[in-house]
Formats: structure tokens, sequence, C-alpha cells
């Protein structure tokens, strides 16, 4: 079922009509329906017409821009013989529990509900995987549920070793205690899985894009699952809470590292041997696990620390400490040759700037392992409606300008001026944009940062920022390129979940 929505808005000035918080989470898949005519069809007046008695005058108006959101919800932005503005929201309802909706080549689980696919698949399956993906993790699940009954049992066999319980000559009711006790430890492990859980499925994408970031954290995050552990002596009656919290904890962390050290191998294996490369980091792991513990246990008998917790947990704290140290200087010497945001920023601010960019060594060196990209300025809030973009005096007439100020670029890009003293850009993408894409917005946006007050007309600057982006941007890619970096293979994702359609401009 469709229905459809009509909304006229004054317009006043070009601003914000919202607080933003740089949090964008939209429940939407993207839909790609081709609209080969650029004015409402006989269809679409009937259903307007039927659903809210108003009856559309087909020569009256003109459809300039399609929003579409990843469930099929379209807007429509329609500019009237008078100049103003009326949106259309249609939103599309499944009338079947298939995946007509999506995006997806072929048949593989039609029958999952899109939610879980979007949660246990990759983004952009499975034009993003190899083909023989599905069939390989189809067939891990039930080998991963097999080695995970086994583990359960012998954790029973190992408490039992310990004097919890044994297999004969007790009681039933210390063999049930003892079973007790077993599922216990067991259900302590499957409490910290479901962060792995949650972290694979919710945050999958973000590893690829900043893996220095997410290591760093694994181990901020790990490092409170150990306090849990640490006040388990403290308070012996919590002990399954307080290791489950734990355990919970560093499964989180374990869910951040994994993931975001397999890019960091991918990146050491110049020559295609990432098999070689993990086996050598594993036979330094081992090497540092054994001498980790031999230290541990060496520690353990000095009778100031096995003796007393505050000591105990003094030598924890310390050596915590130092344990977040090496691991940060571990990562900022890694040197990427591939562009993220956070290294567009960088090197398009010193092109900006100085008409230079900063090599690989310098620019990893100034890259902050630890900000969010919320908190850097200026600030660059991707995927905005242009609802949300504009409001103004003729809503027709500034859409006009836009379109033909941005006719050239796969983007729309507005100042946010409700936040005169913190600058802030609005971006939206067209359908087709791609990496340099991306780039170029981020370009536009510290031009018009570091050129901030000359004009008080915001379509000059914007205007000026376009005729320097194309004048300049060039330069900016062929400096790239002679100090090393990968242009070829940019990190910087066009955010999926809404893209905007350009019909034919008005005449």
């Amino acid at each position: 079922m469709s229905f459809s929505l009509q909304f006229n808005y004054p317009i006043l000035s070009f601003s914000c009509s919202q607080h933003y918080d740089g949090t964008r989470t939209h429940p939407f898949r993207l839909l790609c329906t081709p609209l080969s005519d650029s004015s409402i069809s006989r269809d679409e007046e009937e259903a307007i017409k039927d659903s809210y008695g108003y009856v559309w005058e087909n020569d009256k108006g003109h459809i300039v821009l399609v929003e579409k959101y990843r469930n099929g919800t379209l807007k429509r932005y329609v500019i009237d013989s008078d100049s103003e503005m009326k949106m259309f929201l249609e939103e599309h309802v499944p009338t079947t529990t298939g995946s007509q909706d999506l995006d997806i080549s072929g048949m593989e689980l039609s029958w999952l509900p899109k939610v879980i696919k979007d949660f246990v698949l990759p983004s952009g399956f499975p034009d993003t995987v190899s083909d023989d993906y599905l069939d390989y993790m189809l067939l891990q699940f039930p080998t991963n549920v097999t080695g995970w009954i086994c583990h359960t049992l012998v954790t029973s066999s190992l408490l039992k070793a310990f004097g919890v319980g044994s297999f004969s000559g007790t009681s039933a009711a210390a063999t049930a205690a003892a079973s007790a006790a077993a599922i216990r430890w067991v259900s302590k492990d499957g409490i910290g899985a479901l962060g792995r859980f949650f972290i694979g499925g919710r945050f999958g994408n973000l590893f690829d894009d900043d893996p220095k970031q997410w290591r760093m954290y694994a181990d901020f995050i790990g490092s409170a699952g150990s306090i849990f552990d640490l006040c388990t002596p403290l308070y012996p009656s919590y002990f399954l809470p307080l290791a489950s919290l734990g355990n919970l904890a560093k499964a989180v962390a374990r869910g951040l590292k994994d993931p975001s050290f397999r890019v960091i191998q991918n990146h050491f294996a110049l020559a295609g041997n990432l098999g070689d490369v993990a086996a050598k980091e594993e036979v330094w792991e081992v090497a540092a696990e054994l001498l980790g513990l031999s230290l541990g246990i060496l520690a353990l008998d000095t009778p100031g620390i096995s003796k007393s917790y505050p000591t105990l947990a003094l030598t924890w704290l310390s050596v915590r400490i130092l344990h977040l140290w090496f691991r940060y200087q571990s990562l900022a010497v890694l040197q990427f040759n591939t562009i993220n945001l956070k290294r567009a920023r960088i090197l398009v601010n010193s092109h900006v700037l100085h008409c230079t960019v900063p090599g690989i060594s310098e620019c990893n060196r100034t890259e902050n392992i630890l900000l969010w990209q919320r908190f850097l300025k200026p600030r660059i809030i991707f995927e905005v409606s242009l609802q949300e973009m504009i409001n103004g005096g003729k809503y027709g007439s500034m859409i006009k300008q836009l379109l033909n100020l941005y006719k050239e670029e796969k983007y729309f890009l507005v100042i946010n001026q409700q936040k005169p003293t913190d600058f802030q850009v609005f971006v939206s993408f067209k359908e087709g944009a791609t990496s340099i894409s991306v780039l170029r917005s981020v370009w536009q946006t510290y031009w018009l940062y570091q050129n901030w007050g000359w004009s008080d007309n915001i379509f000059d600057r914007l205007e000026q920022s376009l005729v320097e982006l194309k004048d300049r941007f060039p330069d900016l890619l062929q400096q790239l390129t002679d100090a090393g970096w990968d242009t070829t293979n940019l990190s910087l994702k066009v955010p999926r979940e809404m893209s905007i359609k350009e019909l034919p401009a008005l005449n």
C-alpha cells in the first residue's frame, strides 16, 4: 500500500530547520526506481485525490528532485507555477515477506527478513563478496555450533577436575551442583559472546575506514572489562554478574579488535602474503604471551602482591596504563597510503591553505587516532534531507539556484546558518556519487571554512567555492598521486541510506 502527503513550506531564510547532534540514523534501504517522466503520473494524481481529496494540476507543477530511502520511501519535491515548493511523501509498504524491495541480485536467502539480512551479511551483499561466501558461511555455522557444544562438555570436565563434583562416588545432589556450576560458567561465556554478536552485526562496515581508532577503542573497552574481573574478590557473592559483565566488555573489545587487526594485517601484506603475515604475527603474539605469563606468575609469587589486594590492584593499573601507551604508540607508527575521511581532512586542509599535501608518513603521524569524526572541525554532516537543508522565501527559486550551482557535481552542499559560531555544512549525494564526490565535498567544505565571512550572500560563497574546486581539484589529485597516496581505492564511502535523483531542470 502507498500513500502521499502534501507539505507546504513558507521560506524565510537559508538554514537548518532542526537541531543536529551529528548522529543520523535512518531505518531505510535504497530503492532505485527509474523515473522517466518529470511530471506526476495519472496514477499518482488519482492516488493523491482518492487519499486526500487533493487534485494535482499537472500543467502547473514540476518534480525537480526525488529523495530515495533504503526502505523504498520517496520524497518528491515539486515546484508549482507560483514557485512554491510542495513535498509529497510516499511510503511503500511491501505486500509480501519476500525481498522485492531489495537491490540484491539472485534469490539467496530470499526468505530471510531484510532487517536480519542486513545484520548478518556484509553491506552490499552479494556484489561485495565472492561467489563462495554464502556457501562457506552456511557451513561454518553448524561447524561452530558443534565446536561450542564440545567446549561446554569439556568445561564440565575441567571443573570436576578442580573438585567441583566428579563422575563417580558422589551423591545426586553433588552431581547436580557440579552440572549447575558448569552451566553458570558457560553462561558467563555466552553473555560475553553477545557483545561480539552485536558489534559484528551492527558496526561491521566501520572497521575498513578507521582500523587504528577501533583497535585503540578495543583496548579501552577490554580494560574496562578487566576492572569487573578485578572486583570479584571484593564481592564474591556477585561473582557471576561481575564476571559476566567483564566477559561482555572483553567480548565487545574482541569484536572491535579482530576485524580491525585484519585490516591492519592486510595493509602489511604487500605481496598478497596475508596468510604468512598472519602466521608470523601469531608467532610474535605467542612469544609475548609466554613472556607475559611468566612475568605475571613471578609477580604473583611476590608476597607483597599476593597478600595485599590494594598492591595487586595498583600493580594491575600501572601495567595496564603502560599497555595502553604501548598500544597507542604501535598504532601511531602505522603508515596507511589509503585516504579515509580523517586523512582526507588533513590533506585537503593543507592543499586549501598551502597548495601542497603532506606525505604519507607526516599525514599518518598527524592523524588523531582517538578523536571521533563528529568532533572534528569543520563539522560535516552527511545524508541530510533537502527539507532539512533549506527553508526560505521563494523556496522554488532556491531549489533552482542549487540545481544550477551543483549541476556538474554529484552532491549538494549547504551551510548551516543557525550556528554562526560553529561552522557546519550539510551534504547529500546524488545517484551515481563516488568516493571522488566525497573528496570533492570535503575540499569545498574546507575552502568555505578557511574563507568564511568574505560575503553575506551565501550563494556567492557557494558559487566561488565551486569555481575554486573546479580549478584546483585536479592539482590535488596530481599531488596526492605524486606523494604516493592511493587515489584509485579511496576509503571514502558514499552513504547509502538516502540518495537524491535529479530530474530534468526547469526552463
